[in-house]
Order: structure tokens, then sequence, then C-alpha cells
């Protein structure tokens, strides 16, 4: 069985019908100023039954594409969001 990448981030935005927008931050070492530094991106994924909420904490699991940018299905919602 294959390794399949895990992401958890924020929903940033709910785009269209089963699908959100989630940003991942990571943390890296800067190379010439060795400080600890934060990058960031977004990844759409695919949400089936639409329970993800803006502000939400979720864990997603890569999958087979599923459309051109849409490479990753919702595992779990971590925490819930204020809004």
């Amino acid at each position: 069985m294959a390794f399949k990448r895990e992401i958890q981030g924020v929903i940033v935005q709910k785009s269209g019908d089963k699908t959100a927008s989630v940003l991942v931050e990571r943390k890296v070492v800067h190379p010439r100023y060795h400080k600890i530094v934060k990058r960031f991106k977004k990844y759409l994924i695919h949400d089936e039954h639409n329970k993800t909420k803006v502000g939400d904490t979720v864990i997603a699991v890569e999958c087979r594409p599923i459309s051109k940018r849409k490479s990753f299905r919702l595992k779990v919602v971590v925490a819930t969001g204020v809004e």
C-alpha cells in the first residue's frame, strides 16, 4: 500500500459545492539567517458532505485527483472555528 500524505490546516474559504480551501502552515529554517520562518500553501480539499465551515481546523488525506487542483479529501474535523 502506498503512503498517503496528510495535511492539517484551517479552512479559509468554501469554494463551491463539496470543496473547501485549506491554508497549511509549515515552519522552516531560513537558509542564510537560520531563523524559523513560516511558509503557507493553500490546497483544495474534497468535502463530500459539506460539513466544514470557515475557521475549522481539519486533516485531509491525499487521494486520486478529483479535479484539476483537487487531490485531497477531508479525513476529520479537528476543531471548529469561531465563525
